[in-house]
């Protein structure tokens, strides 16, 4: 576990050492191949974060999927059973900031979507390997989430997240695909 705390502690300052016009140009890039892929073209229901830097930026494809037809659902994470459940997001007046600074839905203004529900997951993440492991934030919602999710998931990272290893557990979960401003990585399984 400590090594885990380390690993985030120090990718989080090699991202926080990223300006930000490369931050937005790496977004924008990452969100052009995101919006050329297969699993996108073919979703009609998404679930994604709210992002805060220096997680590549979501709002834009956010805004991009609205504007395609496309269902958004974003997560609400409950502190006390340490799980995640999605819930619709038509508009950002839907948001409310909760505790670390993270925008969530408010729950009196959109409803729960089923895991079986969402053609796509964007999964987020601190650092990535190629087989698709991720070292999350720290809270295992995703951990727990990609067990009941079977379609298909993606992370979109900065090229300075993927990394040669991290340490993984029996509980980790790989993502299929990695988006990056220089590449789409295909997981190897």
């Amino acid at each position: 576990m400590d090594e885990k705390k380390q690993l985030r502690r120090s990718m989080k300052k090699q991202l926080e050492n990223l300006s930000f016009p490369l931050y937005e140009d790496y977004s924008y890039k990452i969100a052009e191949k995101l919006f050329k892929d297969k699993n996108w073209l073919e979703a009609k229901s998404i679930g994604i974060t709210i992002s805060k830097p220096p997680e590549v930026d979501t709002l834009q494809i956010i805004r991009k999927a609205w504007e395609q037809g496309k269902q958004i659902a974003i997560p609400k994470c409950n502190p006390e059973t340490r799980k995640l459940v999605f819930r619709t997001f038509t508009r950002f007046s839907q948001l409310e900031m909760v505790y670390s600074g993270l925008y969530e839905p408010v729950v009196s203004l959109t409803e729960e979507v089923n895991a079986d529900a969402l053609d796509l997951l964007i999964v987020p993440g601190l650092a990535f390997t190629k087989s698709g492991f991720r070292l999350g934030f720290g809270g295992g919602y995703y951990d727990r989430y990609l067990g009941e999710h079977k379609k298909q998931t993606v992370s979109l990272a900065f090229s300075q997240q993927v990394v040669a290893q991290l340490p993984v557990e029996p509980h980790d979960l790989p993502v299929s695909k990695i988006i990056t401003e220089a590449e789409v990585i295909e997981c190897e399984r």
